[in-house]
């Protein structure tokens, strides 16, 4: 948490993360199971939900992009009283686009980077720079059962208690078992 030329505080950031990934949690079709906010990276155990997003409806799956992204202006013109002067052809195109985004909604490499850009950017923001945040791409791991589920859940809700910037877990900031 602190820079050691400037002795700045950047505690807040964990805050920025653990708020993002809750955010993020919401819009995807991907649930957070839990999650740590360390000084310098995280950790987050997902689930992956493919049927909810095979089951939500076009408007739903554009509603949940824009919350994200800017889209088209088509896609803008669809999610407003505009959609009934839209002709055929230009509904096709809105469809052809919300399945892109549908898939990219249960996506975990497109979740990562929507979670790590929208912190980078707020960082650089603050710091007054351009340029990479992160280090390297995310790492991760398939959980193949309950009991390997439980362990990295476990791994993560007690990572700052072996890292020694809390006590115990339920202490430890910017962590979903507080």
């Amino acid at each position: 948490g602190e820079d050691h030329f400037s002795g700045k505080s950047f505690e807040h950031r964990r805050g920025w993360i653990a708020e993002r990934i809750m955010q993020l949690s919401g819009i995807f079709a991907i649930d957070v199971a839990a999650y740590a906010v360390m000084s310098n990276h995280y950790h987050v155990v997902v689930r992956v939900d493919r049927e909810r997003a095979l089951e939500w409806s076009v408007e739903e799956v554009l509603r949940r992009w824009t919350e994200l992204f800017s889209g088209p202006p088509l896609v803008t013109r669809f999610l407003s009283n505009a959609r009934s002067e839209m002709c055929a052809a230009e509904i096709a195109e809105v469809e052809a686009l919300a399945e892109v985004y549908r898939a990219r909604l249960h996506d975990l490499s497109w979740f990562m980077r929507t979670l790590n850009e929208h912190i980078a950017r707020q960082a650089n923001a603050e710091d007054g720079v351009k340029g990479r945040f992160w280090e390297g791409r995310f790492k991760s791991q398939a959980l193949l059962d309950e009991p390997a589920l439980l362990a990295a859940m476990a791994y993560v809700d007690l990572n700052p208690v072996r890292a020694g910037i809390a006590a115990t877990p339920e202490v430890s900031d910017y962590t979903s078992i507080q």
